[in-house]
């Protein structure tokens, strides 16, 4: 009997009630089985749990390393015959409703703001420009229709938040907010779409419907799907809140209440024919941008459904891939993999960021973020499960594709970012901090610091006024803060603060950054004013590329502008021969001081790829410029 087949035997004979376990194995149920499939899957779990540590070690994706062992134990492998594209379909979905949860939960709303207008339009045009150029591509690769490639297209059209999730926060990449940003809301926010490109073109295709069929019907249940989804997970982030905040729920209890409502809100979405997947990742967004109470809990607790709901849908995909029907497509979908990372996903992601002021390398950069993960071989189970012709042919091609991306993307992602130069250096180094919750809704937060070597609290630093220290535990003993004396070496001190204050403690708290031979280069030469005029630095080292606008503003003035309404730290902006490196901010958010680079890092290419709109102008108006200087015999000089 396969594992697939064994699990349906025990849904359908399997009775809960106050039948006890004799009286099952009475009506056939062979009751060693389950305890096999138990053992069997649990020990799935814990081998893809141990197969972290050596991601963590040698930086290999760990996602990769999950699908690997499902492929492994599958089929082809040790034998496990699981092939039941209908339950790994629900079972993914789940999963993935818990991840785009949790990956909403940790986007703060302050990201969501910064990068809302690049991420949401790789999201949206970004998908259906990638879902057009591989429905091309598959319609001269494999023997498809072209609605047939536009499915396969749309199948592989969104990045995936697991794998971008784990290498940017968990991967130890540094690089600057707006990028990290821009990426993270994009892979949480086009599942949604290219679920629905997906579904839709199924159920076309399924009908017999032509090309015509297209035009009025997707663009209807687009404006559904979406707009619903929206609205139901609005209206589910405000259920959770007002539940969380006023319920006296156990604080071991909170977080099931969460994942509990969330899990409503993304099947009652489904139910009435939104998207569910968008209402749970906006209902996350709105849930962690509110104070609720015991979110320490919530925190540990969501992180571990999201790593075991990640492990279970990964080996399961894993499982029901069969890497013996591979051979037979393996040529045109490696070209169709190639054709996605060098061609498709760079030109959709530069014409979707040419209005926003991303500079090259970090366009460049977006585009190599475009992993593939579980929600392509997802969504290559739906034309099985429709009943298509060569259903079996999407799901193998997205599984190809999927790993192609992630061992050629997943692998160099951190190497290339330093190749580009985008790697931060850090503001501090070395912090233990831990939050604690205070009950109910107190407008206070408590911070427990561990005093580390070489931090200013030891060197005799004096803590803030705001800040209210009320205990400290020496070598076991606590104390009260005032009866402490000179604070000492591994001391923890518990803090009473204002909400949104903690960073300005962590510097305090925390020891000196290291130094990098580069941190100089990074942050230019010299330092200056954030009130010194553009219009000075352009008589000092212009021409510059600005605007008349600009030239009446200050350096801080022009920066915020420039970067979006709100600079953040290491924030760079080019203007022709020099660069702004923003090196510092207050308390306030605004721009304490800026970095003048006077050797501008070299672009990656000449190419006229991954330049924005700015740059366009600029250098079509140097390119006529030069031109006209050149027909009337003038020399930049005697100009």
């Amino acid at each position: 009997m396969s594992f697939g087949s064994m699990l349906h035997e025990y849904g359908h004979r399997w009775q809960f009630g106050n039948c006890a376990p004799r009286a099952a194995l009475g009506r056939g149920i062979r009751l060693h089985e389950f305890y096999a499939v138990t053992l069997v899957a649990t020990a799935l779990v814990l081998l893809a749990a141990f197969s972290s540590l050596i991601a963590f070690r040698f930086g290999a994706p760990l996602l990769l390393l999950f699908l690997s062992i499902g492929l492994a134990t599958g089929v082809d492998g040790l034998g496990i015959d699981f092939s039941d594209f209908p339950l790994a379909y629900v079972v993914g979905s789940l999963a993935l409703a818990v991840v785009l949860f949790d990956s909403g939960y940790g986007t703060s709303l302050q990201s969501f703001k910064l990068s809302a207008g690049p991420a949401l339009t790789l999201a949206t045009v970004g998908v259906l420009l990638t879902t057009g150029l591989l429905g091309l591509a598959a319609y001269l690769l494999f023997d498809f229709t072209y609605l047939e490639g536009l499915l396969l297209g749309a199948i592989l059209a969104s990045t995936d938040a697991a794998a971008v999730f784990f290498l940017l926060r968990i991967g130890g990449i540094n690089i600057r907010d707006r990028v990290r940003s821009t990426l993270e809301v994009e892979s949480g926010t086009n599942d949604p779409m290219a679920i629905f490109l997906a579904i839709a073109l199924v159920e076309l295709i399924s009908k017999g419907s032509g090309s015509d069929g297209l035009s009025f019907e997707l663009v209807r249940l687009f404006v559904e799907q979406m707009g619903i989804g929206l609205i139901m997970g609005m209206l589910g982030g405000l259920l959770i809140v007002f539940v969380l905040r006023r319920l006296q729920i156990e604080q071991g209890l909170a977080p099931i209440f969460m994942l509990a409502l969330a899990l409503m809100v993304f099947a009652f979405t489904g139910m009435i024919g939104g998207s569910g997947f968008l209402a749970v990742y906006v209902a996350g967004i709105y849930a962690g941008s509110r104070k609720l109470p015991a979110t320490s809990a919530i925190k540990r607790f969501q992180d571990g459904m999201t790593w075991l709901s990640q492990i279970v849908m990964f080996l399961v995909l894993g499982l029901l891939a069969t890497p013996s029907q591979f051979p037979e497509i393996l040529l045109p979908a490696v070209l169709l993999a190639l054709f996605l990372v060098f061609i498709a996903r760079p030109i959709a992601v530069w014409l979707c960021l040419l209005p926003f002021d991303f500079t090259q390398r970090e366009t460049g950069f977006i585009a190599w973020v475009g992993l593939r993960g579980a929600v392509s071989i997802l969504l290559g189970i739906v034309p099985v499960v429709g009943n298509m012709e060569n259903g079996e042919v999407f799901f193998n091609t997205a599984f190809i594709v999927v790993m192609i991306s992630l061992v050629l993307q997943g692998w160099t992602i951190k190497p290339l970012a330093k190749r580009l130069g985008l790697i931060i250096p850090p503001r501090i180094g070395a912090i233990d901090k831990v939050e604690l919750d205070l009950p109910g809704s107190a407008n206070h937060e408590l911070l427990a610091y561990r005093v580390v070597a070489g931090s200013p609290v030891l060197r005799g630093e004096r803590i803030p006024r705001w800040a209210m220290p009320s205990l400290v535990i020496r070598d076991g003993k606590s104390m009260r803060y005032q009866y402490a004396g000179r604070l000492r070496e591994n001391d923890q001190v518990y803090l009473f603060i204002a909400p949104s204050y903690s960073k300005l403690l962590d510097r305090l708290f925390a020891t000196e950054a290291p130094v990098e031979e580069d941190d100089g280069e990074f942050f230019g030469t010299f330092a200056i004013s954030p009130a010194t005029h553009v219009r000075d630095l352009d008589e000092a080292y212009g021409p510059l590329s600005i605007t008349d606008s600009e030239r009446g503003k200050t350096v801080a003035e022009m920066i915020t502008q420039r970067v979006g309404g709100r600079a953040d730290y290491a924030d760079r902006v080019r203007l022709g021969t020099i660069v702004l490196i923003v090196r510092d901010i207050d308390e306030h958010g605004h721009i304490a001081s800026v970095g003048v680079s006077m050797e501008p890092v070299e672009s990656p290419t000449t190419w006229p790829i991954f330049v924005n709109i700015r740059e366009l102008a600029h250098a079509t108006r140097d390119y006529l410029r030069r031109k006209r200087d050149g027909a009337s015999g003038k020399t930049p000089v005697e100009k």
